[in-house]
């Protein structure tokens, strides 16, 4: 939170000197100001890293399996679309789907995060592939800054997902209040695609 202070200063002696005191109070507050906003920047710089690492450590988690850790990422009431599930059914559609998979790698570019200004609520995006562990797309780690090359890469080689989570911090944690995942389906994503 930015706050403002407004505080009047007379400054004694002739005018010429109270004119440059008054200019040097001016650069000083447009630099306190300067300061505040850079270390707002820094902080939402700072957020977006920690849902990066966050995004990474669910990855990790999913390849080995762990759905108690992956349950452990989200918030009370926490929903996946499509369907409206709740916590209990992601939790069974997860044992499912890591069954069917078996032992596989999680792939994707850098995950797009939209901060909000209160840095408390985020939303995040990331395109991911499902590949076989013993599968190698070595030419996917040089684009990973670039996802619309990443995901022109990966072409039709792999199961190719899309997923929105809504994200919260609560008690200085980040943790998923909502998701929605959807399949690439030849021309986009979703159902309908």
């Amino acid at each position: 939170m930015v706050g403002s202070v407004c505080v009047s200063v007379h400054f004694p002696g002739n005018s010429e000197e109270t004119d440059m005191l008054k200019k040097a109070g001016l650069w000083a507050g447009v630099c306190i100001l300067l300061g505040l906003f850079t270390q707002n920047s820094c902080i939402h710089k700072d957020e977006t890293e920690v849902i990066h690492r966050l995004i990474k450590k669910g990855a990790k988690l999913a390849e080995a399996h762990n759905v108690g850790g992956l349950m452990e990422l989200t918030s009370e009431g926490f929903s996946a679309m499509p369907g409206n599930r709740d916590r209990a059914e992601v939790r069974s559609i997860l044992f499912m789907a890591f069954r069917h998979y078996r032992d596989f790698r999680i792939l994707y570019p850098q995950p797009g995060v939209d901060l909000e200004e209160s840095g408390e609520a985020a939303s995040v995006r990331i395109y991911f592939l499902i590949v076989r562990k013993d599968r190698s797309y070595p030419e996917l780690k040089d684009l990973y800054g670039d996802p619309g090359d990443w995901l022109e890469e990966v072409g039709d080689n792999a199961d190719l997902y899309r997923l929105e989570l809504e994200m919260i911090r609560k008690g200085g944690d980040w943790l998923t209040k909502g998701a929605r995942l959807e399949p690439f389906k030849g021309y986009g994503f979703g159902a309908g695609s």
